[in-house]
């Protein structure tokens, strides 16, 4: 099992933390140097190190219970489910992906928003994407939306991606209205951020588009995404569910 001196780097003792202002310490030619857990291109460029951080130190299970639930209803739907063609949203450095590719979706496509994932998805798992874009949702090219739009994705993932302004409201719309009508979407977020207390936007979003019938949520779960730094526990809610309609562009302003 790895340690942090494997990456020289060093976990401060904190007695209480917000998610969001997490950090670590790491040295580099005899300096240290603070490093937020939000800085993913740092962190993407060291192999190992995400998964070293969030999976082996603060037990993060958002990938295989996203996906889980997202297995769960594909099964109850039973033969008249199509083969998954999936579009993986925030796709990192392929962690969902891998877990697309162990439900059978072939061809997976990812997209994020930096070059360092795309990089680290190629290093640390490759062959899980047929694809695998560096573009911001919001200002998506004609080319590459055209070419997404041409590909008839029946499935989208967006995990631990969503509320902290990684993917904003209208990044996860655009994504959402390049899917086929029916279908499956399966992503989660913060459980607070759906509450009325929510600034991020995803909380009246969500609401929009259970209420005007744009998804048909098949299934909510709510469960312990990871550990905070300081040790408490960070619950957040998976939700899967199926497209019944694009989201309009109003609906963001």
């Amino acid at each position: 099992m790895q340690t942090p001196e494997d990456f020289n780097i060093r976990l401060p003792e904190v007695s209480h933390i917000e998610q969001g202002e997490e950090y670590f310490l790491m040295t580099k030619d005899g300096c240290e140097e603070k490093i937020e857990f939000h800085d993913y291109g740092r962190i993407y460029d060291i192999p190992g190190l995400y998964e070293y951080l969030f999976y082996e130190t603060y037990q993060c299970s958002s990938p295989e219970t996203v996906c889980g639930l997202l297995k769960q209803h594909i099964q109850e739907e039973g033969a008249s489910s199509a083969p998954l063609v999936a579009l993986d949203v925030g796709a990192g450095n392929g962690m969902v992906g891998e877990e697309l590719a162990n439900l059978g979706a072939d061809p997976i496509v990812g997209i994020d928003i930096i070059d360092e994932a795309a990089r680290a998805a190629a290093r640390d798992r490759p062959g899980v994407y047929q694809d695998y874009h560096v573009a911001d949702l919001t200002d998506l090219s004609r080319e590459l939306r055209s070419r997404l739009g041409d590909t008839a994705f029946n499935c989208m993932t967006v995990v631990a991606a969503l509320g902290f302004a990684d993917i904003p409201p209208a990044a996860f719309a655009s994504a959402y209205n390049l899917l086929n009508q029916s279908a499956w979407v399966a992503f989660n977020i913060r459980e607070d951020f759906l509450g009325t207390e929510d600034k991020t936007g995803f909380g009246e979003l969500i609401e929009l588009m259970d209420n005007e019938e744009l998804i048909d949520i098949r299934g909510r779960r709510t469960y312990r995404h990871r550990l905070c730094e300081d040790g408490t526990p960070l619950y957040y809610e998976a939700l899967v569910g199926k497209k019944q309609a694009d989201i309009p562009t109003g609906a963001l302003t």
